[in-house]
């Protein structure tokens, strides 16, 4: 039996379907969806929340010319299928395959790609000025959700939208997760709305209308009738008689809808999965000439029971099951992951030191903070998506004699740089960043990956910056970082540790000094320093071991970025024939580049040898070793460049001595 999507080929097709034909279409899409992202892994509850909205959106609008702007876009895969890219669609985050976000050079129908949250409201309101200036027609509808309302990049562009344009079509898709259960006054907010007996009321109004009425008469009816019960009964009922407001409901929180206040109509909250009902409210949206907001209620995970179970798993998940859900057991013996090791080190870290508290910016699990939350609850703080908030936050407690640990991903740590800079390293507060997924994500591709991080702090004065070789070094470095009364920044890479068992009690390291793991022998070799950062020691080992007898090979674990151990790093600058830096992060103001400003400065000409990444954005791919592979982060690359050098000093000499 044919499947409805294996006819769509284009969203102009969408439009010819039958109501009918869209609801087998939505339970074929998730099909597609659980069966196929069992064997790739990826955001399989996001997409099936909104399989019944992107199949609206599409019969409603017609892309490319209008414009779909997605906040975070983990949710496009629906998007995907409906819009020529279903034949691709098994090889999403894999190599050369889909990439699993909004890409705008991998479609058309992309008109602007993101990873990160917060990005879309300001985006599709600049997209709504550039057509309002260029007198176009083209609708511009923004899909953003309510764990979007938690960063403060999304007030900042509703305070601007209805003063940009008069025509703005947002859609509020409300499924209570970010990843983690949504935190904070937004998310209370928002439930207060959709429990609210009186918006309950006007809600059931307003889909009977929807349902009677033909669509030209409907906005008509719309646009005066219900506007009064959108704009007066549903306004007014919001935020009345809470905690502190007088008996008519003022002198507490805000009357009225937070989007009205600012000037955009709202409209719902409706049924996200009602097919026939998104497609009547979003056809009134298009009529509108004023900046509107449809509230629409999903479910996260929905039509799979295994997601539906474990939101926060199946957010974005790996390979499993698609009969059972289950995962694929862990192998034996295998190292456990970084996050794990610091989120328990965390709280034995709380148990021994009351200063210390954790904070994660949504993101207890893939930071490893879950663990202090389950065991210490009242020592965590999860503010939501909310980077800056964050380190803002934390800055306020080390002022009262805190250490704060932030446990933020690098990519995500970016967004509050200026904060770094002006509020926590300008006043000297001990603040300790725990960079998690410092390196690569390597399915999640470019805006996921943490390949920017010492760049960005190496010039940043009053802090201290350092990269574990392994998990329990890791677990030095953060105790270590408890004791300092400077900024902190702990970089350590996404995935498994190097199975090295973690002492009883951890180490305090005398910040700013390296470790020797491996001196210069007495031989008349020619000398080779490998001054290896982080999770780049085992490519280091492996390219001595390639080297073997040809070189008298030296091992460094550099430990700090900042302060650089000096003495150290100009000792075997002076000493070997050639340097070698290896680390996971861009070449350029990375770590090789601190040790050649370093040598330069002490004139010493040496020549170096830098292994890291070049300067572009790195692509996803199915595995980080690809990617070390194709872009040159391998033991064999860096051998090779060492012999290169040898064999071009070599010939040198050779000449000399015959020019002699």
């Amino acid at each position: 039996m044919s499947r409805y999507l294996d006819m769509v080929d284009h969203p102009d097709h969408v439009k010819k379907l039958t109501a009918e034909q869209l609801e087998q279409l939505a339970g074929e899409v998730r099909q597609e969806l659980i069966t196929k992202l069992a064997k790739t892994g990826g955001h399989l509850g996001p997409n099936l929340g909104v399989v019944e909205l992107t199949i609206a959106l599409h019969r409603v609008f017609s892309t490319p010319k209008d414009k779909f702007v997605w906040d975070v876009s983990h949710q496009v895969y629906v998007h995907k299928l409906l819009t020529g890219r279903k034949q691709r669609f098994h090889t999403i985050r894999t190599t050369g395959g889909l990439n699993g976000f909004a890409l705008r050079s991998e479609s058309e129908h992309d008109c602007y790609g993101a990873g990160h949250a917060g990005t879309a409201l300001s985006a599709a309101l600049g997209m709504c000025a550039a057509r309002d200036q260029r007198g176009s027609d083209e609708h511009v509808v923004c899909v953003f959700g309510d764990a979007a309302l938690t960063n403060g990049i999304s007030f900042e562009a509703l305070n601007n939208i209805a003063h940009t344009t008069r025509r703005f079509i947002g859609i509020l898709n409300d499924n209570e997760w970010s990843i983690d259960k949504n935190v904070g006054a937004i998310a209370k907010y928002l439930n207060k709305i959709i429990t609210h007996p009186g918006y309950n009321r006007v809600h059931s109004d307003l889909e009977r209308l929807i349902k009677r009425l033909p669509k030209g008469e409907l906005a008509v009816r719309l646009g005066h009738k219900a506007e009064e019960a959108i704009k007066g009964a549903v306004s007014n009922v919001s935020l009345q008689h809470v905690p502190g407001a007088d008996a008519d409901g003022r002198g507490g929180a805000a009357s009225s809808l937070i989007f009205e206040e600012l000037g955009i109509r709202y409209l719902g909250p409706i049924d996200g999965h009602n097919l026939p009902l998104l497609v009547s409210t979003l056809e009134y949206a298009q009529t509108c000439d004023h900046p509107v907001v449809l509230h629409v209620l999903t479910q996260k995970g929905k039509g799979y029971e295994a997601a539906l179970q474990l939101p926060e798993k199946f957010h974005g998940t790996g390979p499993y099951d698609a009969a059972t859900g289950k995962s694929p057991a862990a192998k034996p013996g295998v190292a456990p992951a970084y996050q794990d090791v610091f989120g328990e080190a965390m709280i034995r870290l709380c148990e021994r030191d009351t200063a210390v508290v954790g904070i994660t910016a949504a993101m207890p699990s893939g930071t490893g903070l879950k663990a202090l939350r389950d065991r210490m609850p009242q020592r965590y703080y999860d503010v939501g998506i909310a980077e800056e908030h964050a380190v803002l936050f934390a800055a306020g407690m080390a002022t009262m004699g805190f250490h704060p640990v932030c446990a933020i991903y690098s990519t995500f740590l970016q967004r509050a740089y200026d904060c770094i800079i002006h509020d926590v390293a300008l006043q000297e507060l001990p603040v300790i960043f725990c960079m998690d997924r410092a390196g690569l994500s390597a399915n999640d591709g470019p805006t996921h990956h943490g390949l920017f991080d010492i760049a960005y702090v190496r010039c940043v004065p009053n802090c201290i910056a350092m990269a574990p070789q392994n998990e329990d070094e890791l677990v030095d470095m953060l105790f270590t970082a408890t004791r300092q009364k400077l900024p902190v920044f702990i970089r350590y890479p996404r995935g498994n540790g190097e199975g090295v068992a973690i002492k009883p009690e951890p180490a305090l390291l005398e910040v700013g000094k390296a470790q020797v793991l491996r001196p210069f022998g007495n031989s008349g070799r020619p000398k080779v320093a490998f001054l290896a950062l982080g999770n780049m020691q085992p490519v280091a080992r492996e390219a001595i071991a390639l080297l073997g007898e040809d070189c008298d090979c030296a091992l460094v674990n550099p430990r700090f970025i900042k302060p650089l151990d000096e003495a150290t790093t100009e000792y075997f600058g002076r000493t070997a024939g050639i340097v070698v830096t290896l680390e996971d992060h861009v070449l350029a103001g990375g770590y090789g580049s601190a040790v050649m400003e370093l040598l330069a400065e002490r004139r010493v000409t040496t020549p170096i040898v830098r292994i890291g990444w070049p300067d572009q954005f790195i692509e996803h791919a199915s595995s980080v070793d690809y990617l070390r592979e194709k872009h040159g982060l391998t033991a064999a690359r860096a051998a090779e460049q060492v012999r290169a050098l040898l064999a071009g000093a070599g010939a040198a000499a050779g000449r000399e001595a015959a020019v002699a």
